[in-house]
């Protein structure tokens, strides 16, 4: 699927890369300013580029109508409910046309600002429209999670197709992109703030524990910093669990002075900051041994 060159006659390059979004969440700026007008017109020229006959102005038409009224997620989900509408009704068909229609890979893992919002539509369509189609909605969020997140949206897959997502999952740890590592461990948080909680992970942390054995020692903090999140969701329901897993990630590093067992006793102290701020002694005595500064 080829992309129309020089659409929209603004300079060139991707509607994704004209989108203006403040550097960081401004006091007085609420986040849901993201979703409006400009918004709409940037993700409608860049369907209509890789799609043909999709119908600029009946999509945007139905995307403004009642967005005002609307929060951050629900204008993103009302976007993406008038994008449903000009797409193809299988996933597997409109799958492929969602990833065409996506912009550059981020570049760097921080101070992305919030551009990358440009997606929430993108990630609330994928997570609703998705879901049935596994091969195609994963490789969607699997392309969609090096340019924004899809954290949100692959959570459905995770639930509805545990097994095959864990699988894939798995592969996925060693891939080259660290917003694709990233994905594998927050992707499957229990407890992911802003997200529907995934029950049977809370319930057994061992569907996940390999994930994060995986990506413990990552060679990106932005990874790493997933980990030790998902641990320390997995401490608020089983904190013997976790603290047992902190215990013997400590002692696989006993002694070391390098960079695996500095980047291993960040993980852990940040794991384990909650139950040790409340003053379980098993979580002071690792993050003793773990040193550094809390």
């Amino acid at each position: 699927m080829k992309r129309t060159p020089g659409i929209g006659g603004q300079g060139g390059g991707h509607p994704a890369e004209r989108f203006a979004a403040p550097g960081s969440i401004l006091a007085g700026s609420p986040l849901k300013g993201l979703m409006g007008a400009a918004l709409v017109g940037l993700v409608a020229e860049s369907f209509a580029a890789v799609r043909a006959g999709f119908d600029v102005a009946r999509f945007r038409r139905r995307a403004l109508k009642g967005l005002d009224a609307l929060e951050l997620t629900g204008r993103a989900a009302h976007i993406a409910a008038a994008l449903a509408a000009e797409l193809p009704a299988g996933f597997e068909e409109a799958g492929p046309i969602l990833i065409a229609a996506l912009g550059p890979e981020l570049a760097k893992t921080g101070q992305n600002g919030l551009a990358p919002f440009f997606y929430l539509p993108h990630s609330q369509y994928i997570a609703a429209r998705g879901g049935g189609s596994f091969e195609s909605g994963m490789r969607a969020c699997y392309e969609l999670t090096k340019r924004f997140t899809a954290e949100f949206c692959i959570r459905p897959f995770a639930v509805a197709h545990e097994a095959r997502a864990l699988a894939l999952l798995a592969e996925w740890a060693g891939d080259p992109n660290p917003h694709v590592r990233r994905l594998v461990s927050e992707g499957t948080r229990p407890r992911l703030p802003w997200a529907a909680r995934l029950p049977r992970v809370q319930a057994d942390p061992s569907l996940t524990l390999g994930l994060l054995e995986r990506l413990r020692d990552d060679d990106e903090l932005y990874v790493r910093r997933s980990v030790a999140n998902h641990l320390a969701d997995i401490a608020k329901d089983h904190p013997t669990i976790a603290i047992a897993t902190c215990e013997r990630w400590l002692d696989e590093v006993r002694g070391a002075d390098d960079d695996r067992a500095s980047r291993r006793r960040w993980v852990v102290r940040h794991a384990l900051r909650l139950p040790a701020k409340k003053g379980d002694r098993h979580a002071l005595r690792l993050c003793k041994l773990a040193g550094g500064k809390r």
